[in-house]
Order: structure tokens, then sequence, then C-alpha cells
């Protein structure tokens, strides 16, 4: 899994948010000296962030941006899709991998890809794990999340029908 510049940085600026804006809205500037990024970058981050409602913008003297809720309602697998992809998208996964030499126009595994069943199987389960992380969590720190993703790899099974068992919610604690 790659994590792309726009999903990192847009999540260190809503953490950023969810940090030092909850009493107050920062600005692009604040958060980009924050976070070393340049205000442009952060604008368009924002932007896409808002867009998704978020976050709000506070206009007037002492506007900027701050969450839209509380960060324990922000799913961070949620929060990642609006800034990203996801890893796997089926729709189209055998047109965009059937080789270059394909005589059919189909994939040489059509009907017998197991490659395709990894993927979905692996974005079910990340997808799941992400959306039991809120941004709440993420401010506890880094011993906070690898036990939450210990407990989610835990759960991680498969039921009798190669399926993934649904994943039981977090704790709040």
């Amino acid at each position: 899994m790659k994590i792309s510049a726009q999903e990192e940085y847009g999540l260190r600026c809503l953490l950023r948010l969810a940090r030092d804006g909850s009493e107050q809205a920062l600005t692009i500037p604040e958060v980009a000296a924050a976070e070393g990024l340049s205000a442009p970058y952060v604008a368009k981050l924002l932007s896409v962030l808002r867009q998704a409602g978020l976050i709000d913008s506070v206009r007037g003297r002492a506007g900027g941006y701050r969450l839209a809720k509380p960060p324990g309602e922000i799913r961070l697998g949620a929060l990642l899709l609006v800034l990203g992809e996801p890893l796997f998208e089926e729709a189209g996964y055998c047109d965009r991998h059937k080789g270059t030499e394909s005589e059919t126009g189909q994939c040489v595994h059509h009907g017998g890809c197991s490659l395709r069943g990894l993927w979905l199987t692996l974005e079910q389960w990340m997808r799941r794990a992400l959306d039991g992380i809120t941004v709440a969590d993420l401010l506890h720190g880094d011993g906070r999340i690898t036990e939450l993703l210990r407990a989610r790899l835990a759960e991680a099974v498969l039921a009798p029908d190669n399926t993934l068992i649904t994943l039981t919610p977090l704790s709040k604690e």
C-alpha cells in the first residue's frame, strides 16, 4: 500500500485542527507553518476536507477552519477515501490488468483469477480496520493506534464461506 502525499498531508492538517482548533479556528498560514507545508497546498487540502463536510470555514477576524464534528465521529477509513483512492477497486480491474498481448481482449485469467480476490479481501479488511479508528484515537499517539490495529488483526478471521467476518466496533475508552 502506498500513501499519497495528499492523504498524508490532508490527514496531518485535519489532526492539527483537531489538536489546536477546538476552541478557535486556525488559519491556513497557521496550519501551514505548524505542518511545514506551503499555504497554497494547505488551502487545497482544507478545501477538499471542507467539501467533504469534515471541516467548516469560519469567516471574520477570528476566522479560519475547524472540525465540523467531534474527532470521535470522524473515521479514518472515510477520511482517507476523501483524500485519496481505495487500495482496490473491483470495477474495471480485469480490463485494466488484462495484459498487453491479450488476443481476446480479456484477461488471460478470466474466470480463474486469485489476485482479484486477494486485493478485494485486503481492501475490505483494511477499510473495516481503518473505519474502526477515529481522529480522536489518532490524538492519543502511536501506542494507542498499534493497540487498536492489533486488536483488529486478531479479529480478522474468515467465515466458513470464505468471507470476512464483520469486525466488532472498538470500545470508546
